[in-house]
Parts: structure tokens; C-alpha cells; sequence
């Protein structure tokens, strides 16, 4: 049986299946509960100075596409709104009562030392595991120049990250902000601070929909929106390639990443950790189905790295990283063809519809004994597989690799490319 253990910046847990500083994290009746149903660790939702914040209502948005709820996930909920003390008595009696299971507390407080410098003794007290260092929140912490206002900053994350491991003897993870251009540049930062890992993504600046009759971006309070934090399945891409980002920098490799962004399900987190990430974090999908997914995480993982031959984690940890690469480095001789199982097709059209009008014209659209069938034109098939993805049938449609006898061609050696260098005559 695969062993699901996981040690992270120094920090045991029976699985990688951590709960995100979130609502769900909020309080010990909730961390309890989820640590029941099974979960190897969590992340307490944001502590921040008292007196605490004040939150508004409502605080949820979320976009539906296609009959399917909440596709992505808007909130413009604050840190917690429970005053410190309260949090550090809870976070005390969780662990020492779960001792197997990681409890680590994520932290806001204005960007001075002696604020930090405050709050770090009295979390430590609580025996808890690491602190996790929101430099992401985007939208009312950040006006309060805390945040995403950090996080946005290098030198902010650095300077407060330092501050952190001078005042601090427990692990600090610092979660970085997906708003910014180069995740790399936070990243650098973290580490020259001391960090002990990242974690990534954030919520994403973002108005999830306008209410048409009250005209205002949702969640409405009182007849007015504003911008939240994005997140839920439709991040997750962007969530992948800012973990690979990292994972695959040379400089960056051996930073520990926490992977977040739209985890739902064991593939999802199978594959985050391919990308370089040694565990991940969850928040929307447990909000959405609760605490009791995990069940299905854990054993859809397990059973898979069984059928894999991976015995840990560490197993197939960065595997796909080697496989990232950049745009230039691609074989641009390499040709794959599109093929329809034509046992498999239900005729619908789908494919021919959007190649023909959107791409290559290159699904025929034929009679066969009086009956629609449609095939590729072999020639003037391109391998874009938009065919592929629109099909509403799993496998009906395949992407054929095509031999060749031609080497490997990259842009840099292109004839196209102007800044070639030409190889020298013989």
C-alpha cells in the first residue's frame, strides 16, 4: 500500500491533504471535524491584531457554467473576525489533542517589526507547527497595506520574512499573491529571507458577476460590490503554472511549495505534486461538498500511486518538472493527426462545426449509406485537438502521433527565426 506521509518544511502529516486558512479553518469546532473525517493538516484561518476586523454581509460570489456549480469561487471576507486570544486558546487544545496532525497558523498584521515581532511568541506558544506568512489577500487587507500589498512588494516579503525567522523558532511558509506579473521575483524573496517554503496560489483579483437588476458587482452589500479573491476549479490552471514556474527555476529548486488552487479531487492533487509541489491545500471543494471529501482524495491517491508503483510521495514529486519547458524548446517537427472512433461517434457534428468554421476545415462532413459521418482530412489536419476537446464523447476522438525521420527542430535553430545563427559552411 502507498505510504501517503508527508514531512513538509519540516512538518509531519499522515497525508498531503492540508485544509487552506480559510472559513473552514476559522475555529476548532470546524478544524476538529475535518481532522475526523481525515485530514493530515490545516492551515488556521488568518490571525491578525485585536481588536479584529469587522466583516461585511454578504461575503460569497461564485460563477456556475454550464449546470456546474460553483465552477469559481469569489469572497471579500477578511482575516478572522474572532478575537486573538480566543484562536490561540483553540489552536493550543487541537493540537495537543491531534498531535499527528499539522496545525499551522497563518498571519496578518501591519507590515512594522514590532508587530510581528509581537505576535510570533504568543502563536508559538501554542505548540502549534509553522506559521504561513498571507501576503495575498487582494482585497480589504490590501488597502490597509497588508496583504496582497506585501506580497506584490519583493523586498517587502523579504524584509518581513526576516523578521519572521529572527524572531521566530517554527517553520514559516510564505504564501504568495498570484497578482503580480512574475511569481518568480516574490519567490526569490521568500527564499532569501529564509523561508522555510512557499505556498500558491492566492485568490485572484476578480468580480465574479454583475447582478443585472441591482447593477452591482456580487457579493451586493447594501447596494453596492466590490472586487474579491477568485478561486475554486477555474484557477487551477493558473495555479499549475505558477507552481511549475518555481519548481522548475534552478535557483529556486529545493524551495518547498504547498500546492493551492482549485484542488478537488486526488488527480488534482496528483497533480499539482508532479509539478513540484510536496502537499496541497484545499479550501472551495470542501466549502462546496465538505469535510468528507477527503475520504475519496485519500484513496483515489493511494489506489492510483499503487497501480503506478510509486510507494511515497516522493516517488513522482517534481516528475513532471522536467517536462515543463518553454515554448522554444518544443519539437516544432513533431506532427500528431486527429482520429474518430467511428464506433464511438454519435454524429453529432461538434467536431466538424468548430474546425470548419474556427479552424483547419479539416473534418469532412460525408453520406454513408444515406447516415452523417464525419472524418479528418488527413492532409490538412494541423493536431490542434480542438476536435478532441469539444466531443461530448470520452475517446472518440484521439491524437495520433505521426513517424518521422526528421530530427528535432527548435525555434532557435529555425530558418524563420531572424535571430538564428547560421551553422558554419564545411
Amino acid at each position: 500500500m502507498a505510504d501517503l506521509t508527508t514531512i513538509f518544511a519540516g512538518i509531519r502529516s499522515p497525508n498531503p491533504f492540508w485544509l487552506a486558512s480559510a472559513p473552514p479553518t476559522d475555529k476548532a469546532y470546524n478544524v476538529v471535524r475535518a481532522f475526523e473525517a481525515g485530514w493530515g493538516g490545516v492551515v488556521w484561518k488568518t490571525l491578525g491584531e485585536d481588536p479584529p476586523v469587522v466583516n461585511v454581509s454578504s461575503r460569497y460570489g461564485a460563477m456556475s457554467y454550464n449546470g456546474t456549480r460553483i465552477a469559481g469561487f469569489n469572497n471579500i471576507e477578511l482575516i478572522t473576525d474572532r478575537p486573538l486570544q480566543i484562536n490561540l486558546d483553540e489552536i493550543r487544545q487541537v493540537k495537543r489533542d491531534w498531535p499527528d496532525r499539522a496545525v499551522v497558523v497563518s498571519l496578518m498584521v501591519p507590515c512594522v517589526e514590532s508587530a510581528w515581532k509581537n505576535i510570533l511568541p504568543q502563536v508559538e506558544d501554542t505548540g502549534c507547527d509553522g506559521i504561513e506568512l498571507n501576503f495575498g489577500c487582494p482585497h480589504g487587507m490590501s488597502e490597509r497595506n497588508m496583504g496582497a500589498a506585501v506580497g506584490q512588494v519583493p523586498e517587502y516579503v523579504q524584509m518581513v520574512t526576516e523578521w519572521c525567522k529572527l524572531h521566530s523558532r517554527m517553520p514559516v511558509i510564505v504564501k504568495l499573491t498570484p497578482n503580480i506579473t512574475n511569481i518568480l521575483a516574490p519567490a526569490r524573496a521568500a527564499k532569501d529571507g529564509g523561508a522555510d517554503a512557499v505556498s500558491l496560489i492566492n485568490t485572484i483579483m476578480s468580480i465574479c458577476e454583475v447582478d443585472l437588476d441591482a447593477m452591482a458587482p456580487t457579493p451586493v452589500v447594501d447596494g453596492l460590490g466590490t472586487h474579491g479573491g477568485y478561486c475554486g476549479p477555474a484557477v487551477k490552471p493558473v495555479a499549475l503554472r505558477m507552481v511549475g514556474d518555481i519548481a522548475r527555476e534552478p535557483d529556486l529548486q529545493g524551495l518547498p511549495i504547498s500546492g493551492i488552487g482549485g484542488v478537488s479531487t486526488w488527480r488534482d492533487a496528483a497533480e499539482f505534486i508532479a509539478l513540484g509541489a510536496g502537499n496541497v491545500q484545499v479550501c472551495t471543494a470542501a466549502m462546496h461538498r465538505g469535510f468528507r471529501i477527503v475520504e475519496d482524495m485519500i484513496d483515489g491517491l493511494s489506489n492510483w500511486m499503487d497501480s503506478k508503483g510509486y510507494r511515497t510521495i516522493a516517488d513522482f514529486r517534481g516528475a513532471a518538472v522536467k517536462n515543463y519547458v518553454h515554448w522554444g524548446d518544443l519539437n516544432l517537427n513533431f506532427r500528431t493527426i486527429a482520429e474518430i472512433d467511428q464506433d464511438l461517434c454519435i454524429k453529432c457534428g461538434l467536431c466538424h462545426i468548430a474546425c470548419e468554421d474556427t479552424s483547419h476545415q479539416s473534418i469532412a462532413k460525408l453520406r454513408v449509406d444515406g447516415a452523417r459521418r464525419y472524418e479528418v482530412i488527413e492532409e490538412e489536419c494541423v493536431g490542434c485537438n480542438l476536435c478532441a476537446h469539444v466531443c461530448p464523447v470520452e475517446g472518440c476522438i484521439t491524437m495520433v502521433p505521426q513517424a518521422s525521420t526528421l530530427p528535432k527542430l527548435v525555434w532557435a535553430n529555425h530558418p524563420n527565426n531572424p535571430m538564428r545563427v547560421p551553422e558554419p559552411a564545411e
